[in-house]
């Protein structure tokens, strides 16, 4: 039997992924996209700043996929980072280098599960280490270290990819909904203290939507995902 874990993701994962997350966070012409509620959570509970620097931070991408023309898994990848580290906030930078260690983590046209789960833990550790936050704090580590920890364990377990990502993403959403009552620990929701509590953080939802498009892009399909359970 051919091991799920070590056959490569189909050529069109990376293009469907970076395609689902822009018309998620973005819009299409038959909607507007998350990025317009991600932003009002930061409101609620931040500087508000969140959903005009993901809308520039995907505008950057679109820009980068025109003027490079990605033909690989890094290249794609890349250029959602490039969107990123260009982009200014918090979280900013925290998604650039998460996406470049992602966009690193195969070295052909497409990763196998084993190397994404490995680059998806990666680049968690990497955020961890320089956005200084442990689960529990109210940010995005608290829906990427467990989508993380359940992508590992399905690749372990020779999971098909489909199936494994679904998991990662329930693990992801599960965490995200979990900052809903807690205090912000670090980034700028700290500021704020108690004014912070009953509010999803903008980061750890956005994580998980991005952990969604994968979900949907080994699934075949790169049209905007479910926000639903965001509300």
């Amino acid at each position: 039997m051919t091991s799920t874990t070590t056959t490569a993701l189909p050529t069109t994962f990376a293009p469907r992924w970076v395609t689902a997350m822009l018309t998620t966070v973005l819009g299409t012409s038959a909607g507007g996209g998350a990025a317009t509620s991600l932003g009002e959570l930061d409101r609620q509970a931040g500087d508000g700043d969140f959903g005009t620097n993901l809308t520039s931070a995907f505008t950057r991408v679109q820009d980068e996929i025109q003027a490079t023309s990605p033909q690989t898994f890094a290249s794609w990848l890349t250029a959602v980072s490039r969107g990123f580290l260009g982009t200014g906030g918090t979280s900013g930078p925290l998604f650039g280098m998460f996406f470049r260690d992602i966009a690193r983590c195969s070295t052909g046209d497409s990763p196998t599960l084993t190397e994404l789960a490995a680059g998806l833990a990666k680049a968690v550790a990497t955020v961890q280490r320089y956005g200084k936050a442990q689960v529990g704090h109210k940010t995005m580590v608290d829906a990427l270290v467990p989508a993380a920890q359940k992508l590992s364990e399905q690749a372990a377990a020779n999971v098909d990819p489909a199936l494994a990502l679904t998991a990662a993403v329930e693990a992801a959403q599960a965490g995200a909904l979990t900052t809903r009552n807690i205090v912000a620990r670090r980034g700028r929701a700290s500021y704020v203290g108690e004014v912070s509590r009953g509010v999803l953080d903008p980061g750890a939802v956005a994580a998980a939507l991005m952990i969604q498009c994968a979900a949907a892009a080994v699934d075949g399909h790169d049209g905007p995902v479910d926000t639903a359970w965001t509300r």
